[in-house]
């Protein structure tokens, strides 16, 4: 069974696992698995939450992949805009245990007096004041397999090992040394999983579906796709929008009503301006970038002639056409001038208006060469859930719910199949 929460005659005690703000596979993953664990070693209610409202879910297409293949349910999964942390804890009701980062964000400071364990696989900016698993591997996943397997042997099934699997393979592209993700930790506990379970997908097969979920960007709206890997520069007299758009900017420019969507996504998240920068490959498995820049006013277009002449680096822009007189579109002839690179340009742009630039982001782009990049602060959740009309559940509420999870059975499929 997956997230058969154990039960209790009360919800006055609470324990929470909680993965970072980022909210990718990983995180997600890591919060499931452990709590399934601890619920069955345990007879306290441990819940696993997903740092992000249910509303963005969508965006997160390979966690979406992957319980699907596994046949788990959204309605099993419990959303930070559906339980009331902080409530918990003011009633000294909240224990928590962090995966996959160590750190609160400020917003979640006074929670960290509640944190009793932490596993975290990047490097540690400060020692937590409870039970700590730190180790530099390729995914925190690794670290949850090792807890899970040093448990009894019957708490590890399929379902939680081909959740476990899928995600290391992912995170350390492939287990593939040369891309510097992968440790012998991460390729131990893959193996063990896979000699426990010998029809786990084959790993090139399941490495390519969980790639191709993670650019299926098929299924979202222009809205959800530009939010889905978002950077943003903000200023006193300016926010500017940077998307990495997993489409060709051709395909991206032909979508009915984007003009519309523009004008409504820059409107709803107060953007002045938005710079879309795609990256797709050719028959000969070559990069090639492509970039446009959206707004409605003119002084902000003028960042158009700054990225023409940009020379740290040079972008090599050519102009394409566009059918929109608000959006000017470019063939990107450097393919190794990534959005890491462009930033320091638009920010240059920022100060040279007068303009102070802070940025924060959603997640890092495909290609960024950090190997154990820091939790990114996920500006998603910086909206008010109220703001989409959906309210906070009681206490009471979350420990019925927790009662009346779904019970769901391990999928007999033996592999993904690519969408």
């Amino acid at each position: 069974m997956w997230l058969s929460l154990q039960s209790c005659r009360s919800p006055s005690e609470v324990h929470v696992v909680l993965g970072n703000e980022a909210c990718d596979l990983d995180s997600m993953v890591s919060a499931l698995a452990l709590a399934y664990y601890l619920a069955k070693v345990s007879v306290a209610v441990f819940v696993p939450v997903l740092n992000i409202p249910r509303s963005e879910f969508p965006l997160r297409t390979e966690s979406s992949f992957l319980l699907q293949e596994q046949q788990i349910p959204d309605t099993c999964l419990i959303f930070r805009d559906e339980i009331d942390l902080h409530a918990l804890h003011r009633a000294g009701s909240l224990s928590l245990t962090l995966v996959d980062h160590h750190i609160l964000p400020s917003g979640d400071a006074a929670l960290e007096e509640a944190v009793i364990e932490v596993i975290d696989h990047r490097p540690l900016e400060r020692e937590p004041r409870c039970r700590v698993t730190a180790e530099l591997v390729g995914s925190c996943a690794t670290l949850v397999a090792e807890r899970i397997v040093q448990g009894p042997a019957e708490l590890l099934d399929r379902q939680t090992a081909a959740l476990l699997h899928g995600t290391i393979i992912l995170d350390c592209v492939n287990m593939t040394p040369e891309a510097g993700k992968v440790t012998p930790k991460d390729t131990q506990y893959v193996a063990l999983l896979e000699s426990k379970f010998p029809d786990l997908p084959e790993r090139n097969v399941l490495f390519e579906a969980l790639q191709t979920a993670k650019f299926d960007v098929s299924g979202l709206t222009t809205d959800q796709m530009l939010r889905k890997d978002l950077k943003v520069l903000s200023s006193d007299g300016l926010v500017l929008a940077i998307s990495a758009v997993y489409v060709t900017l051709e395909a991206f420019l032909q979508r009915p009503g984007l003009q519309q969507d523009l004008c409504a996504f820059c409107q709803r998240h107060g953007y002045g301006g938005l710079v879309a920068m795609t990256i797709s490959f050719n028959e000969w498995n070559e990069p090639f970038r492509q970039l446009a820049v959206y707004s409605q006013h003119p002084a902000v277009r003028t960042v158009c002639g700054v990225l023409e002449c940009a020379n740290n680096p040079p972008l090599d822009l050519s102009p394409l056409g566009s059918l929109y007189p608000n959006i000017c579109a470019y063939h990107q002839g450097n393919t190794v001038a990534s959005r890491k690179k462009v930033l320091p340009i638009l920010k240059d742009f920022l100060r040279e208006q007068g303009i102070t630039a802070e940025d924060s982001d959603v997640a890092g782009e495909v290609g960024d060469d950090a190997p154990l990049p820091p939790t990114p602060m996920n500006s998603l959740v910086d909206e008010c859930p109220l703001d989409r009309g959906l309210p906070k559940l009681s206490a009471e509420a979350i420990f019925e719910k927790f009662s009346h999870i779904m019970v769901v059975r391990p999928s007999t499929s033996s592999s993904p199949e690519k969408k």
